[in-house]
């Protein structure tokens, strides 16, 4: 069968609903707003129905499976999940069509359902959010099943290439999909997670937290075993009974399957005057709370996984203007550049040193925030980023031998508006889901 034009989109997404994962809303309501059709697969989140119009886009969700811990709890929920993506899948080609399957890892196992449809014409994009291998290591902590770890390289690979076009979320995962995937540098879209800056903004700050210590630290995000809070907090620990300093308070933003031992953690190292766990909250407290931070921290650890990864966290930090102190990875300098200051990776003792330094030097502390907030807006915000994406599009039209689209970039009220209107779907204002990494 010819190949489509690849007018019509369906995504597949396993790990978040929509539309509270940003990076999927986003490209959704890009490419809807350029003209193309597309509905989404994805997990219920609480009061959502099962389908529904979300601005521009049409949204299909299956329940979502019960939270998964350890490997075979994992593989179920895959499998549940994978399960209910197909048949979603299926009503949806008989009853509108698509041309494109558009698919977001994790899992790699979106390849399967792809594969079904490749005969009848439908085209692949490969969404490569986590290198899967990496991160289930990380995950375990570096006690994994070699047998899984190779099974699951055997799935991206396979994943790679079938995929007649791959969006990376930087240079270090293109240089995976080209060397591990054996894809072709030029079936390759390099499209960052930049932050929308009509969500991302400064508002006055919370009195009650202000209140809480002369210098406010706030973290944002998931918190699994592999995330770095336990890192967190132990630098903590050593910013109190090292260095003998008690003029600060940590806020720690998020949740995630460690938290309840995170909490534990903290309590074992006695911080619990110095730390709140307030677990996800709305948009805008979110912005209220990180506006008040002084400091903001990312303590993911090096590993083969985060080395190569670009935390969502850092760009949401800059974004608001503060300045991070982070371990010396990678894609952590090519993000931040100087709007950071760097620990040895892994040493917490050297993280409580750099966390002491900004905290006695507010001068450089405004210096780094503004370093990084110019940096988001001239190269890393979201409409810079939507470019590269309808671009990848472009190209997968061309070899399918349609004719060129005008390029139409997505408004900063195109993208509010759809939120919004997912959100009033659900009765509730969309909360902020920092996904971790991009």
């Amino acid at each position: 069968m010819m190949a489509s034009a690849g007018d019509r989109i369906l995504m597949l997404l396993e790990n978040n609903p929509f539309p509270q994962d940003g990076r999927v809303r986003r490209e959704a309501n890009t490419l809807a707003a350029a003209g193309y059709r597309v509905s989404v697969v994805a997990p219920r989140g609480p009061g959502q129905p099962w389908r529904e119009r979300v601005g521009e886009v049409e949204v299909y969700r299956f329940p979502a499976p019960p939270g998964a811990n350890g490997f075979l709890g994992y593989l179920w929920e895959y499998v549940c999940s994978m399960t209910a993506a197909l048949l979603l899948s299926l009503f949806i080609f008989l009853r509108r069509g698509f041309d494109v399957i558009h698919a977001h890892n994790p899992p790699d196992t979106f390849a399967l359902v792809a594969a079904l449809f490749k005969p009848f014409g439908v085209r692949f994009v490969f969404d490569h959010h986590d290198l899967s291998p990496e991160m289930y290591y990380a995950r375990f902590l570096g006690k994994g099943n070699r047998l899984v770890y190779r099974a699951l390289v055997l799935f991206e690979q396979f994943t790679c290439r079938l995929a007649d076009h791959v969006i990376a979320t930087n240079r270090s995962y293109r240089a995976v999909e080209m060397g591990r995937g054996g894809v072709p540098e030029g079936r390759i879209t390099v499209v960052r997670n930049g932050p929308e800056l009509d969500r991302v903004r400064t508002v006055p700050p919370d009195p009650a937290l202000r209140a809480r210590g002369e210098t406010i630290i706030g973290f944002v995000g998931d918190m699994g075993y592999h995330d770095g809070v336990d890192y967190l907090l132990r630098a903590l620990k050593h910013l109190v009974c090292d260095l003998g300093r008690t003029d600060f308070f940590c806020v720690i933003i998020g949740r995630g399957a460690a938290w309840a031992g995170l909490k534990a953690l903290a309590a074992r190292l006695e911080l619990d005057p110095y730390v709140w766990f307030t677990g996800w909250v709305s948009s805008a407290d979110l912005r209220r709370y990180l506006s008040t931070a002084d400091i903001c921290v990312d303590p993911d650890p090096s590993n083969p996984f985060t080395d190569r990864s670009t935390m969502i966290k850092m760009t949401e930090y800059m974004a608001f203007g503060k300045p991070i102190v982070a371990f010396d990875l990678t894609e952590h300098r090519v993000t931040a550049r100087e709007a950071a200051v760097y620990a040895r990776p892994n040493d917490e003792l050297d993280f409580a040193r750099q966390i002491a330094r900004l905290m006695d030097d507010p001068e450089k502390r405004r210096e780094m925030g503004q370093v990084g907030r110019r940096r988001v807006e001239a190269e890393l915000a979201w409409p810079h980023q939507e470019r590269h994406l309808l671009a990848a599009y472009e190209a997968l039209r061309k070899r399918a031998g349609a004719p060129a689209r005008p390029l139409k970039l997505l408004k900063s009220e195109v993208t509010k508006t759809s939120a919004d209107q997912g959100a009033k779907s659900v009765g509730r204002e969309v909360p902020w889901v920092s996904e971790g990494r991009s």
